[in-house]
């Protein structure tokens, strides 16, 4: 996908994540996000959409403290929904009138623009899921897009580790392999660990352990959202090698 997509499909997830929570009880509990409620996520992502949209419109070299991020709280819970699409609508807006390789500080192994566009794509659709949980309502997403967020995890997680998941450094082995296998869209992944780290790339193999299902229950589960016992994954072989994958690879 190209940056013009990334833009509108970051559009499409905000307003999708507001119909979420418009007229819903932000108070429910957010099982996937222990200790938070629906209006701690809302305002968790809004400050994210406004706190990337502030670097971008600055390019930032250096990362932006949350503390000096526009917030612009509602007085009242019921306004939360419009909250976060006009804070959402001005990150897109940024994005749209940048170009995909115009420099900005971000976490990622990119520093840009198009990295930004996409991370925000995947990190709203992520939260997307947590609120409809919550609220009892049905996530839904299509296999190309969790494809898509399947590997912007891995091209992310070295770097997470140097910001904010330091558990990554733990992904380290002598050889030993995982697989991932996407039932409904093209997509297959396998991973290695290795003495210095993991490597991972496209393609068929036989892993150590293999996990096959619809893209978004893969998606889900690398994200910590879904269990990997959950019905529509199959799993085969050293289910203590996925175990441990998991519980490093969180963030």
């Amino acid at each position: 996908m190209d940056h013009a997509a990334y833009c509108t499909l970051t559009r499409d997830e905000i307003d999708r994540y507001a119909d979420t929570i418009d007229g819903a009880d932000l108070s429910a509990p957010v099982l996937t996000c222990p200790g938070w409620t629906v209006l701690a996520l809302t305002k968790h992502l809004g400050v994210v959409h406004r706190w990337a949209a502030q670097m971008l419109r600055d390019g930032a070299t250096e990362r932006l403290d949350f503390r000096d991020v526009d917030r612009d709280l509602p007085a009242d819970p019921s306004g939360y929904a419009a909250w976060l699409r006009d804070g959402g609508g001005a990150l897109v807006d940024m994005l749209a009138q940048r170009e995909a390789d115009a420099a900005v500080w971000t976490w990622g192994p990119a520093h840009n623009a198009g990295w930004w566009a996409r991370r925000m794509v995947h990190e709203t659709l992520i939260h997307r899921a947590d609120a409809a949980e919550a609220l009892g309502g049905e996530f839904t997403t299509t296999a190309e897009l969790a494809v898509d967020g399947i590997d912007e995890f891995l091209a992310n997680l070295p770097s997470a580790a140097a910001s904010f998941a330091p558990n990554v450094l733990e992904l380290t082995g002598q050889g030993e392999s995982l697989h991932f296998h996407a039932t409904d869209a093209p997509g297959e992944w396998m991973v290695t660990l290795t003495a210095d780290g993991f490597m991972w790339g496209h393609g068929h193999g036989k892993g150590d352990v293999a996990v096959r299902g619809p893209a978004a229950d893969l998606l889900l589960m690398a994200y910590g959202r879904t269990p990997a016992d959950h019905g529509r994954l199959q799993r085969f072989g050293d289910t203590g090698l996925l175990d441990r994958w998991l519980a490093y690879s969180a963030i």
